[in-house]
């Protein structure tokens, strides 16, 4: 599975405390299932719910949020689309530590599709391709500088990049 390294990536660019302190990022998976596509290869798709635990977090949760569903609109997508998937694709809990920080954990429902090719080197070896989300059809796809501000306090700022 690559979209959890993919998500770590982009709040790591998007929260330089979590980039000195890699620990206070945490991920794990529940609910994990593989469906097989019916098809005569072995092509398959992961169906999975990934927790994104941010301990003694001290900034404000928009700006986890915001790279987080920038992020998804681009390896997710259909979680804005559907408006199924939209009601429940992401939801979050808080434990409040003190008046200044919080263990803030976040659940987002994610699919990879893999596919399964023959590969020249021998016969029956097999290569399997993570196959790419679609490109998102309404928002930047171009390399960009991205802040975020509530209230007019700059709350998060990154090197933004859709590819």
């Amino acid at each position: 599975m690559l979209k959890p390294n993919s998500l770590r990536a982009a709040l790591t660019a998007a929260l330089p405390e979590l980039a000195r302190d890699p620990e206070r990022l945490n991920m794990f998976i529940l609910g994990a299932s593989v469906h097989n596509t019916g098809t005569r290869t072995l092509s398959f798709e992961y169906r999975y719910t990934l927790t994104i635990l941010v301990l003694d977090y001290a900034g404000h949760i928009d700006a986890i949020m915001a790279p987080l569903l920038l992020w998804a609109r681009r390896h997710q997508s259909d979680i804005f689309d559907n408006p199924d998937k939209r009601e429940k694709a992401v939801h979050f809990d808080a434990e409040f530590l003190s008046t200044e920080t919080a263990d803030i954990a976040i659940s987002i429902e994610l699919t990879e599709a893999v596919l399964s090719r023959p590969h020249h080197s021998a016969a029956g070896a097999l290569q399997l391709i993570h196959k790419d989300e679609p490109p998102p059809v309404t928002w930047g796809d171009k390399p960009e500088r991205w802040e975020f501000w509530v209230h007019d306090q700059l709350v998060g700022t990154w090197d933004h990049d859709p590819r």
